[in-house]
């Protein structure tokens, strides 16, 4: 189920409630308790004109009965203040997600929650998909969450490491952007608890921006596209090996542990309207605690 599309139903289901009693059914109420505890209180004072026992107390209550809020409009049109503002900080701000894999290892691990920013690219209108600002372009490093090109209800995170205009090569398990290598030096090894593998860690500066990647020495350099790749006229394949020119208005993605990661080296581009917003905080992780702090 799109969370997206029910948030904003019910965003705009409690909004109209909200509004109907706000404007139309509550001024009603109070009309209609003011009139019927008029009556009573004009009773009251016959009652006691001719010395009968007074029922004073009772004109209040009537009021107060009348005029209230039904219960079921407090608990649908009440929540719409909280409901608003889980739309517009979801929607605009900031989006939480959870990792379910272990392809951007070592960056991060499944079962990361991590904040993801909704503004920095752009604001788009939930559901409908239509920019309401511009933002800034995606850059080389940015780790993103983006509709799966296969997909578009399934959301992935991978790291840019290609831009419109850009020429990318994998060749050997070796990255090279607009023919120049991204350096990488080794760092050690890397256990992935998952797959009880001991994997070869790398440190890589990418256009500046520098991170850490995985490679399994056990696993040869792959890149194969699959049925459905958006962008085969624009890649070329070799023995597992690829070399692509990134489409304006698209961008080539992959995933930090490369040798567990379906991403852009198989099924192709991202276009700019589906990337969701830029990874930038890791807010809790159940198994490590210690995994909290900003991502890079």
């Amino acid at each position: 189920m799109n969370f997206s599309l029910v948030l904003m139903i019910l965003t705009v289901l409690t909004g109209v409630i909200w509004a109907l009693d706000r404007f139309v059914w509550r001024p009603q109420r109070l009309k209609k308790a003011k009139e019927e505890s008029d009556k009573f209180a004009e009773l009251n004072r016959q009652a006691i004109d001719q010395g009968e026992i007074s029922v004073i107390g009772e004109a209040r209550s009537v009021y107060d009965r009348i005029a209230a809020q039904p219960k079921w409009i407090e608990y649908t049109g009440g929540f719409f203040p909280v409901i608003l503002f889980v739309f517009i900080l979801r929607s605009f701000l900031a989006e939480p997600f959870r990792i379910p894999s272990g392809s951007m290892l070592p960056t991060l691990h499944s079962g990361d929650f991590i904040l993801v920013n909704k503004y920095e690219y752009g604001m788009r209108f939930p559901v409908f998909n239509f920019a309401i600002t511009e933002g800034t372009a995606p850059k080389r490093g940015d780790v993103v969450v983006f509709k799966y090109p296969l997909d578009k209800n399934v959301d992935f995170i991978k790291r840019v490491v290609g831009v419109p205009g850009d020429e990318i090569r994998y060749f050997d398990k070796k990255l090279y952007v607009n023919g120049v290598l991204q350096e990488t030096t080794e760092d050690g090894t890397f256990f992935d608890k998952e797959t009880y593998t001991d994997l070869k860690q790398f440190n890589e500066n990418l256009d500046g921006v520098e991170h850490k990647i995985l490679e399994n020495d056990k696993v040869p350099s792959m890149a194969r596209p699959v049925q459905g790749h958006n962008g085969l006229n624009q890649c070329l394949y070799n023995m597992g090996d690829v070399v692509c020119k990134v489409p304006e208005g698209q961008y080539f993605m992959m995933g930090d542990n490369r040798d567990n990661s379906a991403d852009s080296r198989f099924w192709g581009f991202v276009p700019r309207e589906d990337i969701v917003g830029r990874a930038f905080f890791i807010w809790l992780n159940l198994s490590d605690m210690g995994r909290i702090g900003s991502i890079r």
